[in-house]
């Protein structure tokens, strides 16, 4: 009799466990098939090694590419800034691999090096002559990385609250998405991850625009519903786990970086503090314009627009002088000598 009990609450707690798991899966197909139905793919598609990476693009004129952060997509950018350039501007923005609708190759480590050889071979593939590049948080750690090991391939790098030194603190933060196994992450992704993502989604937003307020539009227009989706929390907690492997080394070689290049950073910024990750930067770019933002936090792109549109337009001043202006559909050539 004891032993039938036995068996009879195994098979009990065994089922509760399973439809506990199949709600989670359910839960996390709902909300990844509504995030898609009110943020559809909005651009275009291009095959880089293995990589189907998803971008948009606006303008005809100097070329700007734009890299988004951690857990971010292309609309921080498409939403945002492309209204604030004018004329004279090829703007694009992509979806870093596995984030927005761009999927990642077979075996991406999500390692810098490896994101900035993806953004050399977009370049290229796009046919874009020596681009500015801007970068948002994590994004700028990659255009950083660009520039240190891919200088031909741009002509200068605007950054956005840029994650540049290797930073404990910072990873903590996000404890949450660190998670060093490969199978756990992708299990975690496909039930848990998403729900409880949702049910955190207002502290975690709050947090990120401190101490601004969330735009209202930050979840539609702002692409803010793709993070809800088991691709996106996979990417980004791979990000996560492999930018400690190379920052540091990229820090060190900073140094060597002689192009045009500028940082705009909020002076109130919680995720990635200016006194660590921008005061520093002063004596290690030669000719580096920094722009501190009074009272701004992480997300200036939403927050001030046309200032950073004037930033970036700055800084795109110096990287494309004497580069004569393009036609439609033309790239840039130097003028003859």
């Amino acid at each position: 009799m004891l032993i039938s009990i036995l068996w009879w609450l195994l098979g009990g707690l065994v089922g509760l466990a399973v439809g506990v798991f199949l709600s989670l899966v359910l839960a996390t197909w709902w909300i990844a098939a509504k995030a898609e139905r009110l943020v559809p793919a909005r651009g275009k598609f291009v095959e880089i090694d293995g990589n189907r990476i998803h971008y948009v693009e606006e303008g005809e004129g100097r070329p700007i590419v734009f890299l988004h952060g951690l857990g971010a997509q292309l609309h921080h950018f498409r939403h945002t800034l492309f209204g604030c350039f004018g004329p004279g501007y090829r703007l694009i923005a992509l979806d870093r691999p596995g984030s927005g609708y761009s999927v990642p190759a077979r075996g991406a480590t999500g390692r810098l090096p490896e994101q900035a050889e993806i953004v050399r071979r977009f370049i290229d593939k796009l046919g874009l002559e020596k681009p500015l590049v801007v970068g948002h948080s994590l994004g700028g750690a990659i255009a950083l990385t660009l520039a240190v090991e891919h200088p031909g391939t741009i002509s200068g790098i605007a950054l956005l609250a840029p994650l540049t030194h290797l930073e404990t603190r910072v990873r903590q933060k996000f404890d949450l998405l660190y998670v060093p196994s490969r199978l756990l992450r992708r299990i975690m992704a496909y039930t848990v991850a998403i729900p409880l993502s949702l049910k955190y989604a207002d502290p975690t937003m709050k947090f990120i625009f401190a101490p601004q307020g969330v735009p209202g539009d930050c979840m539609t227009g702002g692409g803010g519903w793709l993070g809800l989706r088991p691709a996106h929390f996979h990417a980004t907690s791979t990000d996560v786990v492999a930018v400690e492997q190379d920052l540091g080394r990229i820090e060190q070689r900073s140094g060597e970086i002689a192009m045009p290049a500028g940082i705009l950073f909020g002076t109130a910024d919680r995720v990635i503090g200016m006194a660590v990750h921008g005061e520093p930067m002063r004596s290690k770019l030669q000719g580096l314009d920094f722009e501190a933002a009074d009272g701004l936090g992480h997300m200036p792109q939403f927050i001030e627009p046309e200032r950073v549109a004037a930033f970036v337009r700055r800084i795109a001043e110096r990287a494309f002088a004497g580069r004569t202006s393009p036609g439609p559909h033309e790239n840039f050539t130097e003028p003859s000598a």
